[in-house]
């Protein structure tokens, strides 16, 4: 299987399909590049050259103790770029990779760059501050590692069943099969880089790393997202970056790029062809 090893011995796993203008996805917590099925397969149908990377921790990545922050998640994605030699890249972030999308460009720079997008992602800062006062409260985050310590595989499998993909809302069936295979993905990573993966997308402030972006950035979020309020998210984003676009879809949830994958599609091949 395909892997770049980073200068602190870690092996990420990645996928590398098509030829064409490279698209790079960066999965959400806890999950994997499993996650962008749907994306990968559609945008290789389109004749784009798709690249998605399992986290370090998380899929069939190394399952390490150390190094599950946000600076450490760019440097693995630059790890990848750099191995597969892309440029003029798009890179997609949803959730949690929304953040290490962001603090690449910033860290890494944009020479290999073309655009950017950020779905349900968790910049600017989720976490309640002095500064960010319309954040969820650090208790919240503080029961999530709990669960996760404690309760993995029944967090995991409540998690995709409710809030994730809106399915306790009452207009929305659920389907079973995507809850199974969230909790696959999830079960697949490590509990320690879970664990402290939290404290990563929660407590990582952003604000700095949106400033120095100026790239073209679409930032897509889904107003009755219950995992990354959008309030607090989506529209802040679009607003810190030079050159940003806000797309909000209504009663869209925080998974909408797996349950809404459709309108999600062709929404980012319209953004890539602009």
């Amino acid at each position: 299987m395909p892997f770049v090893t980073t200068t602190d011995g870690v092996e990420i796993f990645y996928k590398d399909w098509g030829t064409g203008q490279p698209i790079v996805f960066s999965h959400g917590w806890p999950l994997s590049s499993d996650d962008w099925d749907a994306q990968l397969m559609f945008f290789l149908a389109h004749g784009y050259r798709v690249v998605a990377h399992d986290r370090r921790g998380h899929g069939r990545s190394t399952q390490v103790a150390d190094g599950h922050d946000m600076d450490h998640y760019a440097d693995d994605l630059a790890a990848v770029v750099a191995h597969l030699d892309l440029h003029d890249a798009v890179h997609v972030g949803h959730s949690t990779g929304g953040g290490e999308v962001a603090h690449h460009i910033a860290r890494h720079g944009e020479d290999r760059v073309s655009k950017a997008v950020l779905i349900s992602a968790v910049p600017p800062i989720m976490v309640q501050t002095e500064s960010n006062p319309g954040g969820l409260p650090k208790s919240v985050f503080d029961g999530i590692q709990e669960q996760v310590a404690t309760n993995r595989s029944n967090f995991y499998r409540d998690l995709p069943a409710t809030a994730f993909y809106g399915f306790n809302r009452p207009d929305r069936e659920p389907q079973e099969a995507v809850i199974q295979n969230w909790w696959r993905q999830g079960m697949m990573g490590g509990a320690k880089a879970h664990y402290d993966g939290v404290v990563a997308f929660s407590q990582t402030d952003f604000t700095d790393d949106l400033k120095k972006i100026t790239v073209p950035v679409l930032v897509m979020h889904g107003d009755d997202d219950q995992v990354v309020p959008y309030a607090d998210s989506g529209p802040l984003s679009a607003e810190l970056v030079q050159n940003g676009t806000l797309k909000t879809y209504a009663g869209f949830p925080h998974g909408m790029p797996t349950t809404e994958a459709a309108t999600i599609n062709a929404d980012l091949l319209a953004f890539l062809q602009s």
